[in-house]
């Protein structure tokens, strides 16, 4: 399972598509071409029309001045669209015209510390994985080892100050963990594991650490694997990961439980390695998921993105105190918003998170953007 699936009918972490107009409150300053001041909190940020049925899957931030988003547009159901990306220029949201690229589906991962260190991963229809490489005005797709044989696939890509990338996913022989070191692109040892689906996804520490995780896998490679044992859950979907210590890891993501889907929502997971073992965390609602999950510039808990099933017409973030995670809440909506991602941008008290505006993979959903400033 990636990082990102169906949930009882939703696409995403939490699902559906969307796009919104360029009206806001931001197109003043826009328009005007100045620097966009964000007023405090969590706000909407308008983004450009484009086709119907669109969602966002991630989210990464290179600075105030540039960020990429990533996802996809005119799906229908269970029908794939096309792969839909945009980009933040320190002003305004656009989309990153993508006719170059030669594949229907999605991309769902994105990742970059510099306009010449970016990358981005997707599936195609047939669940072929793609590696894409930013060239300062849209996205180019490059090739990598393996890319043409049966059961390969790239779920996840991370990348850090220097340029160098890892990519999670899997090769025909098992391999996890993709690294790119600058001059090219090679597959590292074998994960221990004996999990056979893919990593859904992959986190860079601070002090560069790289950790892939996923159903069933827990592991941080350093030129050796050190897995930790998986946290155990029935139909347990893991969207984030956070190592901050050897005694402090945190993990989230959705159950259904027994008995469930279809017609049975998620239960919000949230669990804490101490070093021993992984404890439950009962986090403020417990009926959605959590879809993401982020540190400061440290590397301390910071910020978890989720879907509150319960009240779905603003986001439900969860925010680390020092001592527990308490409630966030985003602005109120007037449709459903599902959140895909979260980012923290980096250097600032400002983060980036997307999503969708539906519950639901069909038309006239909407893409959402959100915006936290001190």
């Amino acid at each position: 399972m990636r990082r990102r699936h169906f949930v009882s009918g939703l696409i995403g972490t939490a699902a559906a598509f969307g796009l919104t107009t360029a009206a806001g409150p931001f197109a003043s300053a826009r328009d005007a071409g100045a620097a966009a001041a964000f007023p405090p909190g969590w706000q909407p940020v308008p983004v450009p029309n484009g086709q119907e049925a669109a969602q966002l899957l991630d989210v990464a931030a290179a600075g105030p001045e540039l960020a990429w988003a990533v996802g996809e547009e005119g799906r229908n159901g269970s029908t794939r669209g096309r792969p839909l990306a945009m980009v933040w220029d320190g002003t305004a949201w656009t989309q990153t015209g993508l006719g170059q690229l030669e594949f229907s589906g999605q991309l769902h991962s994105v990742a970059g510390s510099s306009p010449d260190a970016a990358w981005a991963v997707g599936t195609d229809t047939s669940g072929h994985g793609h590696l894409l490489a930013w060239d300062g005005v849209t996205w180019q797709e490059v090739a990598y080892p393996g890319q043409d044989d049966t059961g390969t696939e790239l779920t996840g890509v991370t990348v850090a100050p220097d340029g160098r990338a890892w990519v999670s996913g899997r090769n025909s022989e098992g391999q996890g963990l993709l690294h790119w070191n600058k001059r090219e692109w090679r597959w590292c040892a074998l994960l221990p594991s004996t999990v056979t689906e893919a990593p859904s996804g992959v986190h860079r520490t601070p002090d560069g650490e790289i950790w892939v995780y996923g159903t069933g896998v827990v592991a941080r490679w350093d030129g050796a694997w050190t897995e930790l044992p998986p946290p155990t859950g029935i139909r347990f979907g893991v969207t984030g990961l956070l190592p901050c210590a050897e005694n402090d890891v945190w993990l989230t993501g959705y159950d259904y439980g027994v008995g469930g889907p279809p017609g049975k929502p998620p239960s919000c997971v949230l669990r804490h390695w101490d070093g021993t073992a992984w404890s439950y965390v009962t986090p403020p609602f417990t009926v959605g998921l959590l879809s993401g999950i982020t540190s400061d510039d440290q590397g301390r808990p910071d910020r978890i993105a989720g879907w509150d099933f319960w009240d779905q017409t603003r986001a439900h973030y969860l925010r680390w105190d020092g001592a527990a995670w308490v409630s966030e809440r985003g602005p109120l909506a007037t449709t459903p918003v599902v959140l895909n991602a979260l980012a923290r941008i980096p250097g600032t008290g400002e983060y980036w998170s997307v999503g969708t505006t539906s519950s639901s993979p069909y038309p006239p959903a909407h893409s959402r953007v959100e915006h936290f400033g001190p």
